[in-house]
């Protein structure tokens, strides 16, 4: 019997076909396809008064967003303890300090009544992180950064796609970013996007992204380059290439089958586990929500034991993730009260989901999961 892994990125003829037509055209750095990528993201997402830009990776994009944030040495950016380390190594690679709160035990994202308490004279931005099936309380995030005035960098890697109270995720956050990489919704290969609200920190991107250079990016839309440009700034190599923007194409093209999917397969897993004793699934129906992963949470003592159970079964198993207060690097910034943070660290498990799955996968995962607890 085939193993079933946790991610498995849905590539069919149009991506292989994306890819060669790409490769064929010869113009391999950043180009035509950046441009109708960035269009068609535009158009998706419903953006009216935002801006995007197409960046390499979903940390490019974290990294671009505390600059434009204008956070820097000696500032402070509150971010869940239980994020991604992309989120943390961006806030330390513009100087800064992360301060890490808990979260919410129904929702996983930031809680924002503990946040009020870590705000101080340095603190710059606030991290809203979108997690895996459910959304950050992002009504509440708004609040608070309005009356603190603080940025918010909205970590979307998780739920693009998604709705929040009928908003299209990328439509209200101050700054919104989305990553592309090998296992999320809709891939590029790698890749990532930021949305900003104005001209001028769009322009800004523009030149952050291309290591500095004020070469106007609708020359370079163009498969062409400016030969004369001026630098003015510090910059990175962030750009996006057309080959990962001509696949990213191909991907969002197939956008609601994904979404449609994938909801499926998370209802399933949630009408199949929700009555086993000593298993916590997502507490949502999926209605809003485009999901990356689908996690359940278990006691910290039997976990491992399930996870070597499934996997002696062919079914893979992810932990997403460890909290950053936990690693070397990081064990020494300031924090809250983590005692939601260290809990769920020890009780979440990622089950396989991705755009390829069919009920029957899912079944294989829930009887193994309730052969297991019986």
């Amino acid at each position: 019997m085939p193993n079933i892994p946790v991610f498995k990125p849905l590539l069919e003829n149009e991506e292989f076909c994306a890819a060669k037509e790409a490769l064929e055209i010869g113009w391999l750095g950043m180009g035509e396809a950046v441009g109708r990528f960035e269009d068609a993201l535009h158009t998706y997402i419903g953006l009216s008064d935002r801006y995007i830009a197409a960046v390499s990776t979903g940390h490019a994009a974290l990294h671009l967003a505390m600059i434009i944030a204008k956070v820097g040495p000696g500032d402070e950016v509150i971010t869940p303890s239980f994020n991604n380390i992309a989120d943390f190594q961006a806030i330390l690679a513009v100087g800064a300090r992360p301060v890490f709160c808990d979260i919410d035990d129904e929702t996983l994202c930031i809680d924002v009544n503990q946040a009020i308490s870590l705000i101080t004279q340095r603190t710059k931005a606030i991290i809203a992180m979108d997690y895996d099936c459910i959304l950050c309380d992002h009504d509440n995030v708004t609040k608070l950064a309005n009356e603190y005035n603080l940025r918010v960098i909205h970590d979307a890697a998780h739920s693009f796609g998604s709705f929040y109270r009928g908003r299209k995720i990328g439509t209200f956050s101050d700054i919104c970013i989305f990553s592309f990489d090998p296992v999320k919704t809709i891939t590029c290969i790698d890749g990532g996007a930021i949305i900003v609200r104005s001209q001028e920190e769009l322009d800004e991107l523009h030149e952050l992204r291309l290591i500095g250079m004020g070469q106007p990016s609708s020359v370079m839309y163009k498969n062409q380059r400016a030969w004369t440009y001026d630098v003015k700034r510090l910059g990175f190599r962030y750009h996006m290439a057309n080959l990962h923007a001509a696949i990213g194409l191909a991907q969002l093209r197939k956008i609601d089958r994904i979404s449609n999917v994938r909801r499926q397969i998370c209802r399933h897993y949630n009408k199949r586990l929700c009555d086993i004793p000593n298993v916590r699934v997502p507490n949502t129906d999926f209605k809003d929500v485009t999901p990356f992963l689908y996690y359940i949470r278990v006691p910290e003592n039997l976990r491992e034991g399930l996870r070597g159970f499934l996997s002696n079964n062919g079914i893979d198993t992810g932990i997403h993730w460890q909290p950053g207060h936990s690693f070397s690097l990081l064990k020494n910034y300031p924090k809250g009260n983590l005692k939601v943070t260290e809990k769920v660290a020890l009780e979440i498990l990622s089950l396989p989901l991705s755009s390829t799955m069919d009920i029957s996968d899912a079944d294989r995962v829930a009887d193994a999961i309730c052969n297991f607890f019986s």
